[in-house]
């Protein structure tokens, strides 16, 4: 049995379970780190999990050859910043942990049981509070000198068409500060939820989300490119960034496959399942 982690900026979903079948879950609310953490080891106390797997908000570190590994580091959630997340739930609990963003935690879950199943290199790109992606490339996911940050590259930006600055901290108007779910809120004065679906924020947002598809199937070549996370549970939004897509590519590019997570918002936590068992062995 495995202990799952989805560590989010506004609740950890824990879960025990083996396969998305038989995983119970619950949440707990992203509070200060040391409660939170407690908190945690707490639900998996007398599970009798073999190893725990997490996937958390980032940056964080996972070169388990650095002293920080199973940090999250220069995260904009400055409470978490600098907090040592994996060691002392693996430390309290006696058992291996595996350690990645969630990202990529929900890449290795839609791989293993969702949308991806069979496809050797794909894209995930998570669109939410932050915006995020993980790539699976050869069957493995993508990692390097840290994990990809795909959420703060430069997106073309006509202040013209959109005058709002955007809101990221580090970079203002990156992808993540014109297109996450609080840069439409604070640019049209409304949660996204409550957008009618013929409101131009949306031609707006295929806008940007296209262009950063566009620049990863370029770079990476992905066969498939799954969209998930809270924005994207518009559904008008996926078939305006196909077509803003393909207007972009201009024929040049064979496109990928476009498509919804199967494994909706529990793609995370049923990846650090995965986690879990690849710590174990």
């Amino acid at each position: 049995m495995f202990g799952a982690v989805e560590a989010g900026g506004t609740k950890f979903v824990c879960g025990i379970g083996t396969s998305p079948e038989d995983l119970r879950t619950v949440q707990i609310p992203t509070g200060e780190p040391g409660i939170t953490i407690r908190s945690v080891i707490g639900y998996f106390r007398d599970a009798n999990v073999s190893a725990i797997g997490i996937g958390s908000f980032g940056p964080i570190c996972t070169d388990r050859s650095s002293s920080n590994w199973g940090f999250i580091t220069s995260t904009p959630k400055l409470a978490w910043r600098n907090t040592d997340l994996a060691r002392p739930i693996g430390k309290a609990l006696g058992v291996p942990v595996g350690f990645d963003t969630d990202v990529n935690a929900a890449a290795l879950g839609e791989a293993r049981w969702g949308a991806a199943q069979g496809v050797s290199d794909f894209l995930y790109l998570t669109v939410g509070t932050g915006i995020g992606g993980g790539a699976v490339a050869g069957g493995r996911v993508v990692h390097g000198k840290s994990h990809p940050e795909m959420g703060h590259i430069r997106v073309p930006h006509d202040w013209n068409t959109d005058p709002f600055a955007g809101c990221c901290p580090y970079h203002g108007d990156c992808l993540e500060g014109l297109a996450s779910g609080p840069a439409i809120e604070t640019r049209w004065g409304k949660p996204a939820a409550e957008l009618p679906p013929d409101h131009p924020a949306w031609a707006l947002e295929a806008r940007y989300l296209a262009l950063a598809v566009n620049n990863f199937i370029c770079t990476l070549s992905s066969k498939r490119v799954i969209l998930g996370g809270g924005v994207m549970h518009q559904t008008q939004l996926l078939p305006l960034i196909k077509t803003e897509l393909a207007r972009l590519t201009s024929g040049y590019l064979e496109l990928p496959d476009l498509v919804s997570p199967q494994l909706g918002d529990r793609a995370g936590v049923c990846g650090a399942l995965v986690l879990a068992e690849q710590a174990q062995n």
